[in-house]
């Protein structure tokens, strides 16, 4: 070393120049894949807002927010300048009504109806004259005694059934008599009145055309509801009102018919013009129901929205004034009347503040994601879905808040933090319950009751689907604590007001929709779960149920392997659950971590009882056909299309371990040991990467050993779990999972009691009898235990 060196003023040694831009380049490529990241964000952060903001109601300028029937809380309040008193809308929706009511119906007069009818008339009665002729004729035959009368007798009837005239014996029988005594005793030489079918024709034209006149409308007046009617005729450019009396139904017109007839002659004569009249008779007056509308639209459009006014300085309500429908009117006509007067730049002032409110609440939830949960924040497809939901509901609560005559508490608001709760947790279930009620209710007028009341129901239905155990939960359990927290909060603030139990009333009735809009989360979720490739509890107890048919065909073709499956499964559900993991999911891990045996199911100890297969196969051999099913269960689960989750489990259950027995076989049949290479023996790997694929690789090892051991007793049920374990821990299988000291050893105890009550009926506990004499050959049972062929 130089004297400078040591005295340190010599220069520092450059690094070589392709050093420095390689590690440049890197540095480049590394901020630019940062951007490549942030970028999405971004614009699915914008998306968000501009959505949200766009949607937003404008209604117009708000200073203050109240319901009926609480007491007003702000200063006293005056007139700042007169301004027109609105009519509310019970008053509107009554002059609506009475529009309605009392417009009068529009007919028009069909001016072809009289010629239609007296050209019925007459082709009725000239088919009723020859059966008429043929009727006397038959009688003159009789009187006369006349052979033929039997002829002309069959000639009547042939003629009545040809002439088409739909009467029956009573319509026919008094005109046949009446025409019959008129032909015989014009053949007397006696001098005869009309007989009765002129008279009834005569009669019947001259009432038809005093109907018709007044008018025969094609309707009830009981669908009218009105007292007059409106008639115009085309051809004379005409229109008239009149009384809805003056004017007949069909029916009343036929029962007049019969009635005048009556009056003037008999009974039977009624009766034949009375089914005269039905066959000719028809509507001179026909209802226009479009016109009718366009009327009544028309007035109501004329609809005077204010009644009165109130003055400059007039008080409208002080301080602790309960808000009556009076004072709730004025107050509302003063906040129209200020948004009528305000500016464009008040407007925009106004716009702009909602957007920053919206803007702030976005930001929190944002931050939230990026300081709490980061592995939603760092994954872009995660991160778009949680703002398509909040855009989902807040673009429904934005539609409703667009409609007078809905109440806000028919959005299903619980949906979105229930979606993101089941596919997350319920702490991101809780964040999003915040920002969800705080934006929809910032769109309702502020309303705090809305706000709370929307926290509380959803923040149930968030606890309610934290541990979903089967699908009734979507269907009844949640939507049912939804709708009763709900209708605890609505209840409590019905009891602080005066007056408040019908909108209590009307807002249940909104309520129970909103109850049923929750089962859309069931549907919703199984959209997500394709679009998005996340797998939920949902999924996860579908895929526990062993109906499945992987599973059946593993209980047929691999019986010991499905028992197996099953006991790992229950030792890394109780463990998972001891220490706070999904242990949902490490149950279906256990049910599908051995799929890949099914493949050759006799290379298996568990699935062996007579002649083992690997006695024909080389150490080597046998040791690859072992490890084969790991990567033969994950190309059956994807062929299955089961969720990656799951496959991690079967590509993770045995890690990077040692097939020891083959490996020592292979060790004890060679004759040197260095030819015998350690990697052609070990498990492929990927490690565990998740507490739940390390307890499973735990419990798979362990489950096995188990089923090895000769007479175990508690003692040796308890050194297993521990050595297994610590191998486990010393060969580094466990490296890359979270699982500290501390879980490993409740979980090593939850193993053991799970151990001990599947071997009850043999375990020895300790102080039950001495130890086991030879304490070496309990060493070596132990070793026996390693799993085989597993």
């Amino acid at each position: 070393m130089s004297f400078l060196e040591k005295i340190g003023l010599s220069r520092k040694k450059q690094k070589p120049f392709h050093v420095n831009v390689e590690k440049k380049k890197a540095e480049e490529e590394d901020k630019k894949s940062q951007r490549r990241q942030v970028l999405p964000k971004l614009f699915i952060s914008l998306g968000f807002l501009v959505i949200v903001i766009a949607l937003y109601p404008r209604t117009g300028i708000q200073d203050y927010t109240y319901s009926i029937g609480e007491p007003w809380r702000d200063d006293d309040i005056t007139a700042p300048f007169t301004f027109s008193l609105l009519k509310s809308d019970e008053q509107i929706e009554e002059e609506k009504q009475e529009i309605r009511e009392t417009t009068p119906p529009i007919f028009y007069r069909d001016t072809e109806a009289e010629a239609q009818m007296n050209e019925r008339v007459d082709s009725l009665f000239n088919n009723i004259a020859p059966v008429l002729q043929s009727y006397a004729n038959w009688r003159i035959a009789q009187i006369q005694d006349d052979p033929d009368a039997e002829a002309d007798s069959s000639r009547f009837e042939q003629e009545k059934n040809e002439s088409g005239v739909g009467l029956d014996r009573d319509g026919w029988q008094p005109m046949l008599d009446s025409f019959a005594d008129q032909e015989v005793a014009r053949l007397e030489g006696e001098e005869t009145e009309s007989h009765v079918a002129l008279e009834i024709r005569n009669k019947l034209e001259e009432i038809l055309s005093n109907f018709l006149s007044e008018g025969i409308i094609d309707r009830s007046r009981d669908d009218l509801n009105a007292d007059e009617i409106t008639i115009r005729d085309d051809r004379e450019r005409t229109e008239r009102t009149v009384d809805i009396d003056r004017v007949r139904e069909i029916s009343e017109a036929r029962s007049e018919t019969r009635s005048l007839f009556t009056d003037e002659f008999d009974d039977n004569v009624a009766t034949t013009a009375y089914q005269i009249i039905s066959l000719i008779i028809q509507p001179n007056l026909t209802y226009d129901e479009a016109e009718t509308m366009a009327a009544i639209e028309e007035e109501i459009e004329d609809i005077s929205l204010t009644q009165g006014a109130v003055s400059e300085g007039q008080v409208i309500i002080r301080r602790g004034d309960i808000v009556t429908e009076e004072r709730y009117n004025k107050l509302q006509s003063l906040a129209v009347a200020r948004a009528d007067r305000a500016t464009d730049l008040e407007l925009w002032q106004q716009y702009s503040g909602e957007a920053l409110i919206l803007i702030a609440l976005f930001f929190i939830f944002f931050m939230y994601l990026y300081l709490y949960r980061r592995k939603i924040y760092d994954n872009n497809a995660m991160f778009l879905l949680v703002f398509l939901v909040l855009t989902l509901i807040v673009a429904s609560a934005a539609f409703v808040a667009r409609l007078d005559d809905i109440s806000p508490y028919i959005v299903p608001i619980a949906i979105a933090p229930v979606i993101l709760t089941i596919i997350f947790d319920s702490r991101v279930g809780l964040m999003t319950t915040v920002t969800v009620a705080m934006m929809t209710g910032f769109m309702f007028g502020n309303s705090f009751e809305f706000i709370l009341a929307t926290i509380t129901a959803a923040s149930m239905g968030v606890y309610s689907v934290r541990d979903i155990k089967n699908r009734s939960q979507l269907y009844l359990m949640t939507p049912g604590i939804v709708l009763l927290s709900y209708l605890a909060v609505l209840f409590g603030f019905t009891l602080t007001k005066i007056g408040g139990w019908d909108t209590l009333w009307q807002n249940t009735q909104f309520l129970a929709i909103n109850a049923i809009g929750i089962w859309l989360t069931y549907p919703l979720i199984l959209v997500i779960e394709k679009l998005f490739r996340v797998t939920t509890e949902i999924t996860l107890l579908e895929l526990s149920d062993t109906n499945q048919p992987v599973l059946k065909k593993m209980m047929v073709e691999a019986p010991g392997t499905f028992h197996h499956s099953l006991q790992v499964a229950n030792l890394a559900e109780t463990a998972a659950s001891s220490i706070g993991a999904n242990s949902l999911l490490c149950r279906v891990g256990g049910l599908y971590h051995d799929i890949g045996k099914l493949g050759k199911p006799g290379y298996f100890t568990e699935n062996q009882s007579g002649e083992n297969e690997h006695d024909k196969q080389t150490p080597r051999m046998s040791a690859q056909i072992i490890k084969e099913h790991v990567s033969k269960g994950v190309k059956m689960a994807q062929e299955l299309e089961l969720p990656e989750v799951i496959i991690d489990f079967i590509r993770t259950h045995h890690g990077t371990t040692l097939i020891k027995f083959f490996h020592q076989k292979a060790i004890d049949q060679s004759s040197s040991e260095k030819e015998i290479r350690e990697e052609d023996f070990r498990y492929d790997g990927p490690i565990p990467n998740s507490k739940e694929t390390g307890i499973l690789l735990l419990a798979d090892c362990i489950e096995a050993s188990s089923r090895s051991m000769k007479e175990p007793s508690y003692q040796k049920l308890e050194k297993l779990v521990n050595r297994m374990v610590e191998d486990r821990v010393d060969e580094g299988q466990l490296n890359n999972t979270p699982l500290t000291f501390q879980e490993l050893r409740i979980i090593r105890e939850s193993f053991l009691k799970i151990l001990v009550g599947m071997y009850h009926g043999r375990v020895k506990y300790p102080g039950q009898e001495a130890e086991e004499a030879n304490d070496q050959k309990s060493a070596e049972d132990e070793k026996k235990a390693e799993p085989v062929t597993e």
